[in-house]
């Protein structure tokens, strides 16, 4: 059987009577949408970062874009991003009306060089938006310092680092807001999409709820344009509440297969994920580098291991964003990466043996020439 980057169905397995549970749970409810199961996940995630509110929606990309909309970023603004990040990042901000404008990523973790942005920053700028990524954060200090000076909002993009620290903080809770995505890969996922953005700042929170929900505060008559539907289900709902009790014992699980990787391919030429200081690293994926990328992951196909690339086109570079003005060699580092980096499987489920499997087909394919 191949063995693939992610998979969820022994998980399934494990957790199966609770998530059907879950599921019959909100059927029997007699309320599908914005109903109980919405309201008691927004209450618990909430309260396991320690802030005062969370409004949850559709998917990750909209709780970055309605989480712009509501600290008042909008058209002809910039936000200060990178272009080592999902697309969904950037699409986000360009769906606002706003200008992503891309520093360059640090090479020993591949997160925002947050020396960089201080220079990025104009007379236009109005948002700041660290990708905390692969399961890191980016350092905050000095992004608090420079939103403080310039008087910028911070949203936080989460959707790779449920759970993890900085410094003893938690993701999403250094900034004005943080914008998480659930879908079924992340460290916390549904099964299905979704997405919630946090705060603590009440007027935030307030146009959060509008934003999501046609602009309304009650039914059928909108206060707030633009509005959209962007509500997350119930069902997810649901399930990511039984899944949140579990969120800790998930990220137990992946720091224990990091480890195993470091013992089984410490020693090769590999370069390994590298933890920045005062981190809590999460492991979402395991992100490792090496210059014969492609035929490593060619030949590994042999052993039945079928790998991916997070992410193999800078955003800058892709055709969409061509309009930026960003040609190839000016984010140096990122470009640079991109041609190294894969993933090796991950996900709290994974096997040993399986694990074994893949330690030792990736020694041996790092023998070879």
């Amino acid at each position: 059987m191949p063995t693939f980057v992610w998979d969820y169905l022994t998980e399934y397995e494990n957790e199966r009577t609770d998530i059907l549970d879950a599921v019959d749970s909100v059927f029997r409810s007699g309320q599908l949408v914005l109903g109980p199961s919405v309201r008691g996940f927004e209450e618990e995630f909430a309260a396991y970062h320690g802030v005062a509110h969370c409004t949850a929606v559709d998917n990750g990309t909209n709780a970055i874009k309605l989480g712009l909309q509501a600290l008042g970023v909008g058209q002809g603004d910039e936000v200060i991003t990178v272009s080592n990040t999902a697309a969904p990042t950037v699409v986000a901000i360009d769906a606002v009306g706003a200008k992503p404008v891309f520093v360059d990523v640090r090479p020993d973790t591949l997160l925002m060089d947050t020396e960089q942005v201080a220079a990025a920053i104009t007379d236009r700028s109005r948002c700041l938006l660290p990708v905390h990524l692969f399961g890191q954060c980016v350092d905050m200090a000095p992004l608090r310092e420079l939103a403080a000076k310039h008087d910028l909002v911070i949203l936080e993009d989460c959707a790779q680092s449920h759970g993890a620290r900085h410094h003893g903080r938690l993701a999403g809770t250094m900034g004005d807001a943080a914008a998480f995505s659930f879908y079924p890969t992340k460290v916390l996922g549904g099964y299905g999409d979704g997405g919630a953005t946090i705060t603590s700042d009440g007027e935030v929170q307030r146009n959060l709820r509008r934003l999501r929900y046609y602009g309304m505060e009650d039914r059928y008559y909108v206060v707030r344009t633009p509005g959209h539907n962007a509500r997350l289900d119930e069902v997810q709902a649901e399930i990511l509440r039984r899944k949140l009790r579990r969120l800790d014992s998930y990220i137990e699980g992946r720091r224990a297969i990091a480890a195993r990787y470091v013992d089984g391919l410490g020693d090769t030429d590999l370069v390994l994920p590298e933890t920045a200081p005062g981190n809590d690293h999460v492991y979402y994926v395991h992100v490792v580098r090496h210059p014969r990328r492609d035929d490593i992951m060619e030949k590994l196909r042999s052993y039945d291991i079928r790998l991916n690339i997070s992410y193999p086109w800078p955003v800058h570079t892709m055709s969409g964003f061509a309009h930026l003005g960003y040609p190839v060699g000016s984010l140096p580092v990122t470009e640079a990466a991109a041609n190294e980096i894969f993933s090796l499987p991950m996900y709290p489920s994974l096997s040993p043996d399986v694990q074994d499997k893949v330690i030792s087909a990736v020694r041996e394919v790092l023998s070879t020439r």
